[in-house]
């Protein structure tokens, strides 16, 4: 039998072995491979970042952008690990030679750590029997160790150097698949740990040394060879921060944070440890603990495993963005690693020359950012910082830039201030503190509504945009638009606007007008006269004759809950169920709302108890049937984007009334100075306040008869009640879908 395809029989068979459940590594050479597959068989596409020799497999996001850490990468094909050319033939058809680990090192191009096992009398070992793992540093690895050490190692080498090839190695196979990622392995040398991480992009690090070419098969074991030469660490991270003077102030601030127990401890940690000069460049730091846990990650980022930027919470709570530029490590982009990947036994550190500030260790004003810079220069020149002292706990919904156009800017001083006041709060409101028909009072003392809708958290008209933040003194949202407070009801709205007065005659005839008037949370798809302007006096009259048919038809231009057209999800058809029992199909695409396929030419007109949605057409739910003829011609000149069907004798039911409150009357017999007691109560936690008004009015001055309902009636307002899954008593409605 021919000797090739034996040797090719026995590593398919072992890598058949290891490929049941294989790793991200495995995966990425595998993509590589069908990126080269025109290449000709067991050709792998890399990435080599130009003026540089280092090369990866990369990732989708790395190959379709053609760069790495943000420089440009060129694009090799070379053979997949494993494989070989042959003279004249195309590609890699050839299975690399199975041979004992010493022999293998030179195939892979590992001369250096070959010619220091000859020196080192490991060579013995290597071409043994056994089954080893051998993390192999390519020659580049070893010219980039300094003069120093690699002397060091060479002038003993029956010791030193031993030692430090032994501690390369393992005494039993490690195929990638098996390196998960935070397992430690066990050493040849002393039983020394080797600290391996497995990243989700396909990189495997050793003691933060990159494995550059992996898995090539020996009789004895496996061969990978890595970035740099790994040396033996049994030192802590507190162990290091205790030794290095350069990080005094940074292990003094740790140890008042009680950190640095934490530190001591087994682990899989990360440290971006400021040193002394970084501290010199700030005045006198808050929150010491707070800042300390920001500097620190539950998770081992090496270097050499970062390709592109990545978020990664922090024992703070919040993330900070990782990245590279180039050879440079960049945090929240910001080049500022002094020295990378120091390995200790619970983890890696790297030195920065900043002091890292989370936002929770921020004042609230020090969180607005240059989209939101208007506002903030706004604030200031209108004298209201006073406000927003850091002795005082406030949330600020700043609107971005684009929101104040200049025929907002034309406005006069004190009408721009008091829009300022409306987008802030006494108080502090997270994010998650947020929920649906909470009321905000403002610097102004207006009542904010909030909306909690699927996809969308608004306040009154306006939305927040991603980039909510909490300080040590408040909060901040960003807000897409002004937010304006409603101060009418949806009666007093269209009644003032002009442009519905049929509308709301039709309303007063078929007694729905309460419904306009009286407190809640409605949608109301309002239609203007031109809706009306085809029929005649005759076609009005038979219109309003059948007051069920008019209830109905009216009824299905209203859905219970507030739904602005921020709150719809966009591109896509949402359901809201009409008063008259149909639903309403509403669309929101480019900013601009349709419904039932309708145009809704002016959106979001804000009332105290609901939102105006205008529309130049009658609405009609298409699978409602009309049996009278004279009613379809007239409904038939109002709605022409659906067909209406006829069905011969059909009648409208009758809609119960049930969502307008009763009519209340009030006469006054005796009239008498009035004596009105005013009681604020402020209760809660310290981080939330909770203020409740109740408005007493002595009944006998002056005396008031009720018709009607007996019996009293005690209104109390809440604001910011924290929600507890019962309904408030005059602010809730339903604004979730």
């Amino acid at each position: 039998m021919d000797p090739l395809p034996v040797v090719t029989l026995a590593v398919v068979a072992l890598c058949f072995l290891g490929s049941v459940d294989s790793s991200a590594y495995d995966k990425i050479v595998t993509h590589s491979r069908i990126r080269a597959r025109n290449e000709g068989p067991n050709v792998c596409a890399l990435q080599q970042v130009v003026g540089t020799k280092k090369k990866y497999f990369s990732t989708c996001r790395n190959w379709y952008k053609q760069s790495i850490c943000g420089k440009k990468a060129t694009v090799l094909y070379e053979c997949c690990p494993g494989y070989m050319k042959l003279n004249g033939m195309r590609g890699c058809p050839a299975v690399a030679p199975i041979d004992n680990v010493y022999n293998t090192l030179e195939l892979v191009k590992a001369t250096t750590t070959q010619r220091y096992s000859d020196m080192s009398n490991l060579r013995k070992e290597i071409e043994g029997p056994g089954a080893f793992t051998v993390f192999a540093p390519s020659d580049d690895a070893w010219e980039e160790l300094s003069p120093t050490a690699r002397s060091a190692l060479e002038s003993n080498v029956n010791v030193e150097l031993h030692n430090a090839l032994q501690y390369h190695m393992v005494n039993h196979r490690l195929m990638t698949k098996d390196m998960k990622n935070g397992i430690t392995v066990t050493s040849m040398y002393n039983n020394q740990g080797i600290n391996i991480n497995h990243y989700p992009n396909g990189i495997v690090t050793v003691n933060c040394a990159r494995i550059i070419h992996g898995n090539q098969m020996a009789t004895n074991g496996v061969v990978h060879v890595i970035d740099r030469v790994i040396s033996a660490t049994t030192s802590t991270i507190k162990e290091f921060l205790d030794t290095d003077e350069s990080l005094d102030e940074f292990n003094n601030i740790a140890t008042i944070a009680g950190l640095m127990d934490k530190l001591d401890k087994p682990g899989h940690f990360t440290l971006f440890a400021p040193t002394n000069e970084a501290f010199t460049k700030l005045p006198l730091l808050k929150q010491t603990r707070t800042l300390v846990n920001y500097h620190l990650l539950n998770s081992v980022q090496c270097a050499e495993a970062i390709m592109a930027g990545s978020f990664y919470e922090t024992e703070e709570g919040s993330t900070i963005e990782i990245g590279c530029d180039g050879d440079s490590l960049t945090v929240n982009g910001i080049k500022m690693v002094l020295k990378k990947d120091i390995v200790a036994s619970n983890g890696v550190i790297h030195l920065i020359d900043q002091v890292l500030i989370p936002d929770s260790a921020k004042e609230v004003r020090e969180l607005m950012g240059k989209s939101q810079s208007t506002f903030s220069d706004l604030v200031s020149e209108m004298g209201l910082t006073s406000s927003l002292s850091s002795e005082t706990q406030y949330t600020l919904l700043a609107p971005l830039n684009y929101a104040f156009t200049e025929e907002v800017m034309a406005q006069d001083e004190s009408y721009l201030k008091l829009i300022l006041e409306n987008h802030m709060l006494n108080l502090k409101i997270s994010l998650r503190e947020l929920y649906n028909g909470q009321l905000l009072e403002t610097l102004s003392g207006k009542l904010l509504r909030v909306f909690i809708y699927r996809t969308a958290v608004c306040i009154e008209s306006a939305c927040m945009v991603k980039g909510s933040k909490e300080g040590m003194n408040g909060a901040l949202h960003l807000m897409s638009s002004l937010i304006s407070p409603a101060d009418k009801t949806m009666f007093e709205l269209l009644d003032a606007d002009g442009r519905f007065k049929t509308f709301l005659s039709l309303m007063e005839t078929a007694g729905l007008e309460d419904l306009l008037r009286q407190t809640g949370s409605y949608t109301i798809f309002a239609p203007t006269d031109e809706a009306f302007e085809v029929l005649s006096k005759e076609d009005l009259d038979l219109l309003k004759s059948d007051l069920n048919a008019l209830r109905t038809i009216l009824l299905y231009h209203f859905s219970e809950g507030i739904f602005i057209n921020g709150g719809l999800e966009p591109k896509v058809t949402n359901l809201l169920k009409s008063l008259q029992g149909k639903n309403l199909q509403v669309k929101s695409e480019n900013n601009s709302i349709h419904v039932n396929s309708v145009e809704v030419p002016d959106s979001d007109l804000m009332a105290t108890n609901g939102v105006i949605h205008v529309v130049k057409n009658v609405l009609y739910p298409a699978d409602l049937p009309v049996g009278s003829q004279d009613l379809l011609m007239v409904l038939q000149k109002l709605i022409k984007y659906i067909e209406i069907k006829f069905v011969s004798g059909f009648t409208y039911t009758e809609i119960p009334l049930t969502f307008i409150s009763p009519k209340t009357k009030t006469t006054i017999i005796e009239e008498q100075p009035s004596v009105t007691t005013f009681t604020r109560v402020i209760e809660g936690k310290p981080t939330m306040k909770q203020v409740t008004r109740v408005i007493k009015t002595e009944s006998t001055v002056p005396k008031v008869v009720v018709e009607g309902d007996q019996s009293t009636k005690k209104v109390t307002r809440v604001i910011n009640r924290p929600p507890t899954g019962s309904k408030g008593i005059c602010c809730s409605q339903e604004g979730t879908r």
